[in-house]
């Protein structure tokens, strides 16, 4: 058992929080249980991801997208909201979102868990979001044929990715930013990459690849992102001795 303010605490701390202003509230959304036996985590907040870790009997849900989000003053709780925060409130569920912080983090984040994946090297920061990086720029260990690296984002990430194939026929450089990231393909090209991977791609992403001479591999905005929050729920139970459930709900975008 753990105590959910130790909890909130050290992930706040370790996804270094106050450095990634962010379009939501970030940390924790909804107070729950104040005694942690059992963490869910998941990709999005929604009314069936709730009901589900209700199901679980979960004292604590960790997301990436939480509730909340935009900028600007909020308008009033809907019917909606009003469902999704009965649920968390009937069964006493704590929950917690961390985003683009837990997009950047070194280890334990979307991408740098998909850099592990992928089997790149030499790591460097990139993607600039305000003042920090979100995303790196990789070396796979020997330049690949493009179709070996969609091979491998096929096994591990989604066996039905977007490729818009317009760079090289060797790979060796690799760009990585989860989500909905596609703004970020023209910038890979500047920076030396023959690939970048991302999430969810925008209209724009097709000119950009084509123009920038880059292979862009659009490989889903939620299979992009089921890696941060279960790299999370693993170090909780590692480290505060919580059972830790991942809760898919697939989402095709």
């Amino acid at each position: 058992m753990a105590q959910r303010d130790e909890i909130v605490s050290f992930l706040n701390h370790l996804l270094e929080i106050e450095a990634y202003p962010d379009g939501l509230p970030v940390g924790m959304q909804v107070p729950g249980a104040a005694e942690v036996t059992r963490v869910a985590t998941g990709v999005s907040a929604s009314l069936e991801l709730f009901t589900r870790v209700a199901e679980e009997r979960a004292q604590m849900l960790i997301v990436h997208h939480g509730l909340f989000f935009g900028s600007g003053p909020r308008p009033p709780l809907s019917d909606v909201d009003k469902a999704r925060l009965k649920t968390l409130f009937d069964a006493d569920i704590s929950l917690l979102a961390y985003h683009l912080s837990l997009d950047a983090h070194p280890e334990v984040g979307n991408n740098a868990v998909i850099c592990d994946l992928l089997g790149l090297d030499d790591r460097v920061p990139f993607g600039r979001d305000g003042a920090r990086t979100i995303g790196f720029l990789g070396t796979l260990p020997a330049p690949a044929p493009i179709d070996d690296v969609v091979d491998a984002v096929r096994r591990t990430i989604n066996p039905e990715p977007l490729v818009l194939a317009h760079g090289p026929d060797l790979v060796h450089r690799v760009a990585v930013i989860s989500g909905g990231a596609s703004k970020f393909a023209d910038q890979a090209a500047a920076a030396g990459a023959q690939c970048f991977l991302t999430g969810e791609p925008a209209e724009q992403a097709r000119w950009a690849a084509a123009e920038s001479g880059i292979h862009v591999i659009a490989a889903g905005h939620y299979a992009t992102e089921v890696f941060g929050v279960r790299a999370l729920g693993d170090l909780l139970a590692a480290r505060f001795g919580v059972e830790h459930v991942f809760v898919d709900v697939p989402n095709p975008i």
